[in-house]
């Protein structure tokens, strides 16, 4: 019997979304689910900027996992579309994990509350990082929490380590509804190659660059050519919002830039499965992050 199957002749499908403040592990989470990396992950927190479909199929179920944006207080349009990204998806979902931190201080962070509050979708309390809490809370603990933020129950897990993962997994199944699944048993997500190729390369910045980089950088694939007994070429477009910003992206005789694409090149080809040649540009867009025409073209509508 598979984890969390009640019933084998019931197949169950449904759209499960991952929220909680940035650095609570959502992506982590995802890529342990899927048993793939598809979700990016680094150390700084804010690195998911939009909505990842990952597809979970098993022999009698499929969920439709839902990566969002950490939630935050909006300081420029970017955030603010990022924020109505992760509060859409929550509206929409069979179920809502809401993840929490359990080695940060604050384990009742009221954002996070007030996001779920507003919405009426059944909800489960993830406790995750088990592997840096010593103690764990106690189960009146857990119950207590799960109670303030109105979910049907709660429990401890560790993303990274896996502990914890297969009772998840029961406790989802038992919210969602019996139906067909939405997709074909070997798809892994909805996404377009384009939309993953600027993730490994943000990815990238974010693992390459200090400070205020990765956060004032935004990626757009401008061309993505296929060619039969060649090597595909990618131009991607890097977005910064200072000159000074450009000079260190591309760093003294562009040793920066040459080792950025380096790293970018090796996750894309593992990705495709295929050789790519990747170019990559930088430019200079003041205040990007507050321009609609900009952001539209990076995929935040």
């Amino acid at each position: 019997m598979n984890p969390g199957q009640n019933n084998t002749d019931v197949f169950k499908s449904g759209y499960v979304a991952i929220a909680g403040l940035p650095n609570a592990g959502k992506s982590t989470l995802m890529n342990r689910l899927l048993r793939e990396k598809l979700a990016i992950v680094t150390p700084k927190p804010q690195t998911t900027r939009h909505r990842v479909l990952g597809i979970l199929s098993d022999s009698g179920y499929q969920l439709i996992l839902l990566d969002t944006p950490g939630l935050l207080k909006p300081r420029y349009l970017m955030q603010q579309r990022m924020m109505e990204t992760s509060m859409n998806v929550l509206a929409d979902a069979d179920l809502i994990l809401a993840l929490v931190d359990l080695s940060a201080k604050d384990r009742e962070p009221e954002l996070l509350n007030q996001a779920l509050g507003t919405i009426q979708v059944p909800k489960l309390l993830v406790f995750n990082k088990s592997d840096l809490s010593d103690p764990l809370p106690s189960d009146e603990e857990v119950r207590r929490l799960a109670e303030v933020f109105g979910c049907r129950e709660g429990l401890c897990i560790s993303a990274k380590t896996g502990d914890g993962v297969k009772n998840l997994i029961t406790s989802i199944l038992r919210y969602i509804p019996a139906g067909p699944p939405f997709y074909p048993p070997d798809q892994l997500s909805d996404e377009p190659e384009r939309f993953f190729v600027a993730e490994i390369i943000r990815e990238q910045i974010f693992m390459t660059y200090g400070a205020e980089i990765p956060y004032a950088t935004g990626v757009h694939i401008a061309d993505f050519r296929e060619q039969e007994g060649r090597k595909d070429v990618i131009e991607a477009i890097i977005t910064v919002e200072r000159e000074s910003q450009k000079a260190i992206m591309i760093g003294k005789d562009g040793k920066a830039l040459k080792r950025l694409g380096i790293q970018a090149r090796k996750g894309i080809e593992q990705l495709l499965e295929r050789p790519v040649f990747l170019q990559l540009n930088v430019r200079v867009r003041k205040k990007w992050r507050k321009d609609p025409n900009v952001l539209r073209q990076m995929g935040f509508s």
